[in-house]
């Protein structure tokens, strides 16, 4: 039986931000990370993905994002910027290391793996949503993929696809597909842009300030986004279902649900699949803590500018209950 103050689980923005300042605090830690390489979820995104905001408002607690010579950075520059974050602060991560569960254990938490079992007076759980695809259930003759599927346009060239969903990664997706496929882009009303000069740091200052940015608008219009509006290539339709039947290929961006099976056995989650929380602390379980989910885990906590905040706030809470 190993065992740790903090079990981290996650090494992904979230579970890196948490044990910057786990170190900080010196609270003995370590980060379980079910991926063989750094950087989360971030290795597995399409190739064009790039971030709404510029380096230096991308960026973890105590090292900002080193910058990005071409506009916003894309999905492997952030995966650099994670690894050497890693590495920098010398954070114990161990990989690839499996969570199966996490119990009750007499005034602790007892985390099973795949490689044994680890004793803990809190877990942090940062396993964030991207392993989690929501995917509807049609019986459809094309190919269905979902937005964590896709990766790259010249896979799709003269063929018919159809993007459903009308936010970020549907629209992204859309304008990468449209200059090599017969595309269709489907959404349930007409798409929503943001102004063109919000990026991710407006959005983080607007969130943390009203919690909530869904009056702005659901897409946020990055270079690639906006020239093909402009363009008159990116036009939406509502969703048709002929349409979807002839398809070739139907790309789902159709959103996440949080990662939190591992947390079954503690019987917490309410009838939405979410954990009740006060901050990030589980209401019925104080040696729990959920980071980095979304909004319901703290203002644009799912962000790398986001998540500095309540990771801040969640240590400052375990270091008292720790005394």
């Amino acid at each position: 039986m190993l065992r740790s103050d903090v079990v981290v689980v996650g090494g992904g923005q979230a579970g890196l931000a948490a044990a910057f300042y786990l170190r900080r605090a010196g609270i003995d830690h370590v980060v379980l990370d079910a991926q063989p390489v750094p950087g989360g979820a971030w290795p597995h995104a399409w190739n064009s993905l790039r971030l709404f905001s510029v380096a230096r408002h991308s960026s973890l607690p105590g090292w900002p994002m080193p910058s990005f010579s071409d506009g916003y950075p894309t999905a492997q520059h952030v995966v650099d910027y994670l690894a050497a974050y890693e590495k920098r602060y010398d954070i114990p991560v161990q990989r690839p290391v499996q969570v199966a569960s996490v119990r009750r254990d007499g005034n602790g938490l007892l985390v099973h793996t795949d490689s044994g079992s680890w004793s803990a007076r809190h877990v942090i759980s940062a396993t964030g949503t991207w392993w989690r695809p929501f995917r509807p259930l049609m019986d459809l003759a094309g190919r269905q993929l979902h937005t964590v599927d896709y990766r790259d346009p010249l896979e799709f060239a003269g063929q018919k696809v159809v993007v459903v969903g009308g936010g970020n990664s549907g629209a992204q997706i859309a304008a990468d597909l449209v200059p090599h496929a017969d595309l269709t882009w489907m959404t349930r009303r007409a798409p929503r842009y943001m102004p063109d000069e919000i990026d991710g740091k407006a959005l983080f200052d607007i969130a943390t300030r009203r919690g909530g940015v869904g009056e702005l608008g659901d897409i946020v219009a990055v270079p690639a986004v906006r020239e093909a509006r402009d363009r008159g290539l990116l036009v939406a339709t509502t969703v048709d279902m002929d349409a979807l039947a002839r398809a070739d290929v139907v790309v789902w961006c159709t959103g996440f649900r949080p990662v939190l099976s591992h947390l079954a056995p503690l019987r917490l989650r309410d009838a939405e699949g979410r954990v009740p929380v006060t901050g990030t602390t589980a209401a019925d379980e104080p040696r729990l803590h959920l980071l980095g989910y979304g909004s319901w885990t703290g203002p644009a906590s799912a962000t790398l500018i986001g998540v500095g905040p309540t990771a801040k706030a969640t240590v400052a809470k375990i270091s008292a209950a720790l005394g």
